[in-house]
């Protein structure tokens, strides 16, 4: 009952501004189907999002974070792929072009 109780809490301590571009970023996520080809659509049309997701991930607490992630499929979807890029830049799998 607690934890139901400050999951709720979180979620409700959400900003307008913040509860908006998560919807944004999950109704965009979950217009692709899941699959490899699903995830490749989203990954070519992710950068007009990666503004907003940012501005989330650096507002929010890692426990509104992960409730977000619980409640909005979509949104998780996007993260994961940012996490994955992300880690694929770091160890040099994913070379980034020099003039980026």
């Amino acid at each position: 009952m607690i934890t139901e109780l400050t999951n709720s809490m979180s979620l409700i301590n959400l900003t307008l501004e913040q509860q908006q571009m998560i919807k944004i970023i999950d109704d965009h996520a979950s217009k692709f189907i899941l699959s490899e080809v699903g995830d490749e659509q989203l990954l070519q049309t992710c950068y007009d999002y990666m503004a907003a997701f940012k501005q989330v991930i650096d507002s929010t607490s890692k426990h509104q974070l992960n409730d977000v992630c619980q409640q909005h499929k979509g949104f998780y979807r996007f993260s994961k792929l940012m996490e994955v890029l992300s880690q694929g830049i770091a160890n040099g799998v994913i070379e980034v072009p020099k003039d980026h």
